[in-house]
């Protein structure tokens, strides 16, 4: 029992060694072949690595190689900078010494030259003074008169070459400013026409025989009478065969009686209460004519808006003439030369035109007001509405009122370019010769004149000077202080030319 016990426990211990053996065989056959494995894998990848290591160390030695020759070259650019900033300083740094150096010998020439011109100045001064005392004795005078003396002279040699440069200024303003100025008045007036009317103040009426004149006085005179105080208008019958004539300054009074007389001279039947239905048909008919004219001059000018009360009073300017020419139709030139002006100098035109039209519409009621006929119109112009530019332009067209726009200076001179051209109106023989003897006797007024002559229809006067006692350049001013003198002492239409004429004769005889 105890030896097959002793077997038993030899067996089971044999076989828990051979067991033990059996699975460390075991573990060590299966354990060897995952170290293989895995040493096989981390062979691969450090074969892998180092691979990757050569490569990446060839990649940076070739980019330090890319890096140390760009830096080789950026060194070379800045050195080869560096050597031409240093040749540029040192020819700088040889420019300035060279200038140094002359500077020095010219501050030494300037040092000897100062000294020289001290020792000449001290004998000039010396020399001065001999002359000075010497001149003293000789002409007698002092240092202060002599002084007077040679003043007076600079001051008249400055007098005359103020005067030359002063004409030389005016000379080419007046060129500049006439070259243009001539350019746009001439285009304007170039592009407007317009009829001329003579003035008058009376119309006359043709009769079939004379007769009718007898018809139209009437029993007692009872026709005439009645045809003028429905018209207001002064009937002349006198020995003028077939005619009789209608006085009155004011025009439209003067159609209204010229036609209604001229109906009852076709219908023949004159009495009162048919020259009273006659009277009012034509009042109604130049009513309609005074419509008419305003409309057609504000529609022919492209103007539109205008207050019918503005519209009327254009209408009655068709009747109104001054200095023979009709005011209406001046009116239109005066808007058109406006148009024509301001377009050329960039102004308004649509203000200007307007201000063109209606600057004389104060002549349509100016006999009814008192003041000048530019105001009256400015006050129209206010009291319905219109630009105050416009109201100024009005008013100041005749310089009775600072202007304050450059449309008011352009109606200005419209209104003057149309009064004053060659034909645009005419003056009573008179009157032409008072204003012609007024304009010699401005002239003559003046001293130094010898005579002078009013020639242009008095648009020029011409004046001769004596020689002796006005020179050239007193000859400019003589004929400047002429026209000042004409501008403030006379009235009349446009521009007077004044021309002044200095004439040197030398004579001698040879024997």
């Amino acid at each position: 029992m105890e030896l097959g016990g002793a077997l038993l426990w030899i067996v089971g211990v044999v076989g828990v060694v051979t067991s033990f053996v059996l699975g460390y065989v075991l573990r060590n056959r299966l354990v060897g072949k995952g170290v293989a494995k895995l040493e096989e894998e981390a062979n691969r990848r450090l074969r892998e690595a180092r691979t990757r290591a050569v490569e990446l160390e060839l990649e940076a030695k070739n980019r330090a190689l890319e890096l140390l020759q760009e830096a080789e070259a950026e060194n070379k650019l800045r050195v080869r900078e560096l050597t031409r900033q240093q040749r540029r300083l040192q020819k700088r740094q040889e420019n300035v010494d060279r200038r140094i150096d002359a500077l020095e010998g010219r501050e030494r020439k300037l040092e000897d030259l100062r000294q020289r011109l001290d020792r000449r100045q001290s004998e000039l001064d010396k020399a001065w003074d001999g002359h000075i005392a010497e001149l003293e004795r000789i002409s007698s005078l002092t240092q202060e008169e002599a002084k007077a003396l040679l003043l007076q002279q600079v001051e008249e040699d400055t007098r005359l070459d103020a005067a030359r440069i002063i004409r030389e200024i005016e000379d080419q303003a007046h060129q500049e400013a006439e070259s243009r100025a001539r350019e746009i008045i001439t285009m304007a007036i170039q592009r407007v026409a317009s009829d001329q009317v003579a003035e008058t103040t009376v119309s006359t009426v043709e009769l079939p025989s004379d007769e009718m004149k007898g018809r139209i006085i009437g029993r007692g005179g009872r026709n005439i009478r009645a045809i003028e105080n429905l018209t207001g208008v002064d009937l002349v019958v006198d020995d003028t065969p077939g005619a009789v004539i209608l006085s009155s300054f004011d025009a439209v009074r003067r159609e209204i009686a010229r036609i209604a007389l001229n109906r009852l001279i076709l219908d023949g039947r004159i009495h009162p209460a048919r020259i009273e239905r006659m009277v009012e048909r034509a009042r109604e008919e130049v009513e309609t004519t005074i419509k008419e004219q305003g409309e057609r001059a504000a529609f022919g000018l492209g103007i539109h808006g205008l207050h019918p009360e503005i519209i009327r009073l254009l209408g009655r300017l068709h009747y109104r003439t001054s200095y023979g020419q009709n005011v209406l139709q001046h009116s239109v030139e005066g808007a058109q030369l406006c148009a024509i002006m301001a377009a050329e100098l960039g102004a308004d035109v649509d203000l200007a035109k307007m201000a063109g039209l209606l600057h004389d519409i104060g002549k349509a009621v100016d006999h009814e007001f008192d003041g000048p006929h530019a105001a009256i119109g400015a006050e129209i112009a206010r009291r319905h509405g219109l630009d105050e530019r416009i109201v100024n332009a009005i008013a100041a067209h005749h310089a009775e009122t600072e202007q304050l726009t450059l449309e008011a200076v352009l109606v200005q001179a419209a209104d003057a370019v149309s009064g004053a051209r060659p034909g645009a109106r005419r003056e009573s023989l008179e009157a032409y010769i008072k204003r012609i003897k007024a304009l010699e006797q401005v002239a003559n007024s003046f001293e130094g004149v010898q005579t002078s002559f009013a020639i242009q229809a008095g648009r020029e006067i011409r004046i001769i000077v004596k020689p002796d006692e006005i020179d050239d350049l007193a000859s400019i001013r003589l004929s400047r202080d002429i026209a000042r003198k004409v501008e403030e002492s006379l009235h009349y239409p446009g521009q007077i030319k004044v021309t002044v004429i200095r004439e040197t004769r030398a004579t001698e005889y040879a024997k």
